[in-house]
Order: C-alpha cells, then structure tokens, then sequence
C-alpha cells in the first residue's frame, strides 16, 4: 500500500471502471481527472527517461560499442570499460609487431654500416625467434599462475628495454646483437597468452569474438605502422630513430596500463556494477587463475589440443610463406622487386586488420543468433584455411603481377578468419589452462615458420619452381582443415 499512494492519485483507481465513476462525477470532478491522467502521464514518462538514462549510462543495453542514446534525450556518452580494455590490448599488439618490424627496415643501414654478409643477415633476422620459440611455453604458464596483466606488463617493460638496446648492441658486437634480439623474441613471447587470456575475462562469450578482432587487427596495423613510420625516421634522425621511438611508446603504454587495468573486471574500480554483472552473465565457464602446475601431459593427450596445435602450425606456415618468400617469388616470376611497392607495405597488413575484425563481428552475430559455438569456430576455420589454399592454387596461373598481387592479398586476408576460430577455441576447451595451451599451440607455429621459411628456398632450390611449394602448402592447409572439422569441440576438456 505505501508503494501505491506513493504514486499519482490515478493509480489508485486503476482497477475501476471509468463508467462506473461518471455519474458521480460533476464536470468539475472529470476535469480535475484528466488533470491528474496527465499528470501519472508525465511522470511515468519521466521515470521511464530516468531509468533509460542510468541503465543505458551503466551500458547494460548497449552493447560493447555503445554507451548511450542520443544527448537530446538527455543521455551522457558513456565507453564501456571492457572496451577500453581491448582498445589498451589492441595498442599493445600494434607495438608488438611494430617493434618486430622496425628491425626488418633498420637491417640495411645497419647492415651497410658494419659490413654484414647477406648470410649474417639471415642470422640477425632468425634471432629473435630463438627467443621467441621458448617463451610462449613459458610465457603462457606464467600467465595462467600470475594473471595476463602484471606478465603483459613485463613483457612490454623488457622488449621496450630490448628495443633501445639494439643499435647499441650492434656497435658494440655481433654477439651482443643476437643475444639483445634473442632477448626481445623472449620477451614478446608472452604478448598473445596474455592478451587471450585477458581478453576471455573481460569479455562476454557473445563479444569475445570481436573484441579478439579489434586485438588482432592492431597486430596487423603493426606492420603498417612499421614499414611506414621506420623509413621517416631513419632518414630524419638516424639509426638510433625508431628504435627510441618505438622503445618510449611501449613505456608511455606500460603506465596507462598499470594504472588502468586489471586482471578480472570484478577487480577493477572504474568498471560499473551493471557492466561486471554482464560480462559475469555472457560467460560460459570459468577462467580463474589456476594455482596448480599446468598439466602438459593431459594437454597434449586430446585431440582437441592437437587441432589447436595443427592449426596455429598451418596459419604460421602460410603466413611466413608469404611474408619472406612472396617478395622473391614477384621478383622472379615477374621482375618485379614489391618491397619498393606501396601496396606491399601497407595494403595486405591493413586488409588482414579489417577483414579479421569483420570475421569476428560476422562469429558474434551468428552465436548470438543460435547458431552453436562449434559450429560457428569450425565454420570460420575452414574459411581461414579453405579460402588460402584455393587462392594459392590460383596463384599458380596468375599471368600479371597484378592479378598475382590481388591473389595475395586476398589469401591474406581470408587467413585471417582463422582469429575466430582456432584462437578463440583455446578459451572453450581450457579456461583453466589457456595461456600454456596457447603457448604450446605458438611454439608448434614458431617451429612451423622456420621450417617454411628456411624449406621453402631449398625446395625452390631443388625443383626450381614456386608453384610447386604453393601447391604443397594448399594440400597442408586442406589437410589441417579436414582434421580441425573431425576433432575440435567447443567443450570444456580441461
């Protein structure tokens, strides 16, 4: 009874029937009654506003890229506080390509400066992968025990470190120069265990796709911003340019970070109520931080962890191929050198970013349509891969290097479909566990991209053609395609 009399008279003769009431009433009464009608109007609409505005400001009804209505209706924009998350996230990935690629651009001068040999070169250049290859084992158990934020963090700290340290190791040794670039490939090997892990916490089941592409097309940016901002720099202040560039936007980063984020959004003191509430309630299993050593054995005995590890072996197989070989293969197929080509320094690394991103919109929209989870990470899968394979068969009878360019970017591009596939995968099948099966599944791709990288001259070498390498890695990727359709599964195994 206090809730209603709190309420505009009308209210309490809701329940009566307006008939019954009017030869009782005098002209006076009605118009004193439509008055008040107008008034429960007003303030139903009023408390309707009110509540709009508050749920829509908490950014429960908006979704993860909108906080509000329109300011007419009296609404502040408010970003949702997981979106800035992935927006720090997909920074990070941007530096951390960046950052690879500043060296692939500095070589030259440096290699000009001291002399290098083009074998040394290949050495410097296959370094940072000796660091690489054991850090995303470790990096990934170290990530489940202590949480993707504080790891993240020491990883951006030591490649930063790593970063400024090049030029200088150079000057000083050679040796000290490939243990600096081993240092760095040990530090970056923790970047995409923590950015999944963190990533599968701070998203909702129905946005951990898009919030996975937005990561993931920094990463692509990476290499523009790279191949496009290292020349600059190196013609306006010398070697040592980039190198400090770089270096101080990764620890301008680091304190954002460290002020900013947390490893669980319950944890954080800028997200809202509602907001925690919502991505507590789109998720589907647990992602806590395990206290128990990760068990390696029982990981590697399931058959869904070896569809993750063929998986990322195929991506990084295809796609070094294509990043080492296609500027030789152009040079000698149609004599044409593509790293003076501005279409190969900007144009596939920024269509890989967008059509990766949209391939995660495209993974969401159908979860959050019915379709099954399995159904929609084996569907994106096989278009990751499919999609490759038939464009390098293609490639074999592209007769203009124009046609052989498009046929490239566009293998490029639908690779990257495999993000909402196999990637996201390792969240369903171990939440537990994901930053070590995710660093497995990473050393298994390392090892893939040197053997494609290395094999691929001595198989060219040997049969004196391209076409067939094309062909073999085709075959692998309707191979690995074939058995992530048999064997992955969106459950929980671990």
């Amino acid at each position: 009874m206090a809730t209603l009399n709190s309420a505009p008279p009308l209210l309490r003769f809701s329940n009566r029937r307006t008939s019954s009431l009017a030869p009782h009433l005098s002209l006076v009464n009605l118009r004193k009654l439509h008055k008040v009608s107008q008034s429960n109007l007003q303030w139903q609409r009023k408390r309707k506003i009110q509540w709009g505005v508050r749920c829509t400001a908490d950014g429960i009804d908006g979704g993860m890229f909108v906080g509000g209505r329109a300011r007419k209706e009296g609404v502040t924009f408010s970003i949702p506080e997981r979106l800035k998350v992935v927006s720090l996230v997909a920074c990070v990935m941007c530096l951390c390509n960046a950052d690879r690629v500043v060296m692939s651009v500095a070589i030259v001068p440096l290699a000009a400066k001291h002399g290098w040999s083009n074998s040394f070169l290949g050495i410097v250049q296959s370094s940072f992968l000796w660091g690489y290859i054991f850090s995303s084992v470790i990096g990934g158990a170290l990530v489940d025990r202590y949480g993707g934020k504080r790891v993240l963090a020491w990883g951006v700290f030591l490649w930063s470190l790593a970063t400024i340290l090049t030029p200088l190791a150079a000057n000083y040794s050679t040796v000290s120069l490939l243990a600096i670039r081993a240092f760095f490939g040990l530090a970056e090997g923790v970047a995409f265990p923590s950015m999944s892990t963190l990533l599968s916490r701070w998203s909702p089941s129905n946005e951990r796709a898009s919030a996975l592409g937005i990561s993931m097309a920094g990463f692509h940016l990476g290499n523009v911003v790279g191949l496009l901002l290292t020349p600059i720099m190196l013609s306006t202040v010398g070697i040592l340019g980039p190198f400090i560039l770089f270096s101080s936007l990764g620890l301008l980063w680091l304190m954002t970070w460290s002020y900013r984020v947390t490893d669980d959004p319950l944890e954080s003191n800028f997200i809202s109520r509602s907001e925690q509430r919502l991505i507590q309630a789109g998720k589907t299993g647990s992602a806590n931080k395990s206290t128990r050593f990760p068990p390696i054995g029982l990981l590697l005995s399931k058959l869904p962890s070896w569809a993750i590890i063929f998986a990322n072996a195929t991506n990084n197989w295809g796609y070094f191929v294509l990043l080492s070989w296609m500027p030789v293969y152009f040079k000698s197929v149609y004599s044409v050198n593509l790293k003076q080509a501005a279409w190969f320094s900007a144009v596939p690394w920024a269509t890989m970013a967008i059509s990766g991103y949209l391939a995660g919109v495209a993974s969401d929209f159908l979860i959050n349509a019915g379709y099954p989870t399995i159904f929609v990470r084996k569907f994106m899968q096989t278009i990751g891969f499919m999609g490759p394979a038939v464009t390098l068969l293609c490639l074999n009878y592209a007769n203009t290097p124009a046609i052989a360019a498009t046929l490239m970017t566009i293998a490029l591009s639908l690779s990257s479909f495999s993000q909402a596939g196999y990637m996201l995968n390792i969240q369903d099948i171990a939440p537990h566990y994901a930053g070590i099966l995710h660093g497995i599944s990473n050393c298994a791709g390392t090892i893939a991209a040197i053997i494609s990288t290395i094999g691929t001259g001595y198989f060219v070498q040997w049969l004196g053609s391209f076409q067939a390498f094309l062909t073999v890695t085709a075959g692998l990727y309707f191979v690995t395609t074939i058995f992530w359709n048999l064997f992955a599964t969106d459950e929980q195994v671990f």
